[in-house]
């Protein structure tokens, strides 16, 4: 293992950002951060939870945590997405929660959320409210679909926002699959947040623009990242093949338009399924020779690479009757063994114990108080230099209220106590 880096090491050590985020898309920008270094203080409120922190959580034995109001704590979601924050409670809907945000923007550095359009603004904590007070602030909004235009007050998220984008129309069972309905079509789902994620990757780039920015200039800057564009940054190949060749783009299960073989075949074993790709003539060799230079290899249908994508669900059928014989595994040693790009297609408990897993630090383990051993996604990226750490756990609600208030913004005794008494800090 790594030996742990301190905060000074990483790369936004020093830099302080007030996340305003709420459940994956803005949450997972200031997770990056944290993670880099930069002092995160999550803002939350108990009369409006987190969306990753509501619901019955699926952990341990303990079904009476609901009544002691321990649920909020428990949500293995929750704990991925804010490790290495601080979280403090303030109600934005009252006047003095505003005073203390604007306090907090004042010796801070980014204030990023991913609510509607005037959200912000119409609480009084906008970008030209926060800039009022701190020129240099650089402020990220996320919303659904963009601050302007006609479809602004569309409530976007996620599975939302791939849909409007297009993502998803291209996702599915390739024209003319088997069972498929009478067209052979069926439109796809992306099984998970995929347009919160991109979204979020896109913000974590601009904010670090703007942070480089503000370094050579001392200017703070106002990002607006629509979720929506993230998801359509995605889909520049099917655009450009519009409007240049008149091509509007269908599903390609899990074919590629470049690439044959392309796709996940079954195994011996059951549900067992194994991930090959063959991008050119030379691979193509290598992998006939893998599999022993089988008869139906030297097919003029598979001569060349053209010929190989015009008779791809032939090919599929080919390379399926090879792989079903053996184990994933197997298929694996014998096609990497020979330069071909294949893998098995984990499922979780596969990935979780996959060697390579472990070695790249894909999950860590934290220690939680109420969950005990946990493990939650380590860090994607490796930087030789400033690696980031994964150092402590997820905030409770409102767990850094003193330190925040009383060290950072030097609030008094008194003053803490009577924004608690007037249900400031709820």
């Amino acid at each position: 293992m790594q030996a742990p880096t301190t905060i000074s090491q990483q790369a936004l050590a020093g830099y302080r950002v007030i996340d305003v985020g709420n459940v994956l898309a803005g949450p997972l920008v200031t997770q990056f951060l944290a993670d880099m270094g930069a002092e995160v203080i999550k803002v939350e409120t108990r009369t409006r939870l987190d969306g990753t922190r509501r619901g019955r959580p699926i952990v341990g034995e303990d079904i009476a945590g609901g009544d002691r109001g321990q649920w909020p704590e428990l949500q293995p979601l929750f704990h991925c997405i804010n490790r290495n924050k601080m979280g403090i409670t303030v109600d934005l809907r009252k006047p003095e929660g505003v005073t203390v945000i604007h306090d907090l923007a004042r010796i801070s550095d980014v204030v990023l959320n991913n609510n509607a359009p005037g959200v912000m603004d119409r609480l009084g904590v906008g970008h030209d409210a926060l800039a009022a007070v701190n020129p240099g602030i650089i402020t990220v909004s996320m919303p659904g679909v963009g601050e302007e235009g006609p479809l602004r007050h569309v409530l976007a998220y996620a599975s939302i926002t791939s849909a409007l984008s297009g993502l998803m129309g291209l996702l599915g069972y390739a024209p003319n699959s088997d069972g498929v309905g009478p067209n052979g079509l069926l439109a796809g789902q992306i099984q998970g947040a995929w347009g919160d994620v991109i979204a979020s990757l896109s913000a974590a780039i601009g904010l670090m623009a703007a942070v480089h920015h503000r370094r050579n200039t001392g200017q703070g800057q106002r990002i607006e990242l629509a979720q929506l564009e993230g998801a359509v940054s995605l889909l520049g190949e099917a655009f450009m093949d519009y409007n240049m060749n008149g091509r509007s783009r269908t599903n390609l299960g899990a074919g590629h338009a470049m690439m044959a073989p392309h796709g996940n075949y079954p195994c011996a074993g059951e549900d067992r399924w194994m991930s090959i790709a063959v991008k050119d003539q030379e691979e193509w060799q290598r992998f006939c020779e893998a599999l022993g230079d089988p008869d139906w290899t030297r097919d003029q249908r598979f001569a060349d690479h053209y010929s190989r994508l015009e008779h791809a669900n032939d090919l599929d059928r080919m390379v399926g009757e090879w792989t079903s014989s053996r184990t994933p595994e197997e298929v694996t040693e014998i096609l990497q063994a020979h330069g071909v790009a294949a893998m098995t297609v984990m499922n979780i408990e596969d990935q979780f114990s996959d060697p390579q897993s472990h070695e790249r630090g894909v999950f860590v383990e934290m220690d939680h108080p109420l969950v005990g051993a946990e493990w939650i996604p380590g860090i994607a990226w490796k930087l030789s230099e400033t690696p980031g750490t994964v150092r402590h756990r997820a905030p409770f609600l409102g767990e850094h209220n003193e330190y925040v208030l009383g060290d950072l913004l030097g609030y008094s005794d008194e003053k803490r106590q009577e924004l608690l008494e007037g249900g400031v800090l709820e």
